[in-house]
C-alpha cells in the first residue's frame, strides 16, 4: 500500500484559495493525496465565500482554519503549490528540498459568492491535474 502524499497548498492569508485547494485535494484524490493549507500571513478566519462554496458543492468544511507556514513546517510535504503569487515570491524554505510548482487563481475575497463559485471550480479544474502530474498520479 502506497502511503498519500502531503501536499501543501500556499498563498497569503490561506482564508480562501489555499482552503478551497485543501478541501478539494482531499476529495478528489483521498486516499492519493493528503491536502493541507497555509498562509505566509494569515488571516483570523476562513472566508465566508470559501466555506459557502465548498458547502455547495458537498464538501467537508469541518477542520478549515488558516495556520501559518510554520505550523506545517515540521510535517513531511512532498509538494508545495502556491496558488498566489504573492506566496510564490515570498515562498518560504523548507528544511528539506521540496519539489514546488505555482497554479495561480484569482482571489474572490470581498466579491460576491459567484465569484467564490467560480475560483472554486477553477480550482477543481486546473489544481488537481497540476498536482496530478507533479507526483505523477
Amino acid at each position: 500500500m502506497t502511503t498519500a502524499k502531503t501536499v501543501l497548498v500556499l498563498c497569503t492569508g490561506n482564508s480562501c484559495r489555499s482552503q478551497m485547494g485543501e478541501a478539494i485535494l482531499n476529495h478528489e484524490l483521498a486516499g492519493l493525496v493528503r491536502g493541507i493549507s497555509a498562509g505566509t500571513s494569515p488571516q483570523s478566519k476562513v472566508a465566508d465565500g470559501a466555506i459557502a462554496a465548498l458547502k455547495l458543492a458537498g464538501l467537508p468544511t469541518d477542520g478549515l482554519f488558516p495556520k501559518t507556514v510554520e505550523d506545517v513546517m515540521d510535517q513531511d510535504i512532498d509538494l508545495v503549490v502556491s496558488v498566489c503569487d504573492n506566496a510564490k515570491e515570498s515562498c518560504p524554505v523548507f528544511p528539506r528540498p521540496v519539489k514546488r510548482i505555482h497554479v495561480g487563481f484569482h482571489d474572490p475575497h470581498g466579491e460576491p459568492l459567484e465569484s467564490f463559485l467560480a475560483v472554486r471550480d477553477d480550482i477543481r479544474a486546473r489544481l488537481v491535474p497540476a498536482v496530478r502530474a507533479a507526483l505523477g498520479l
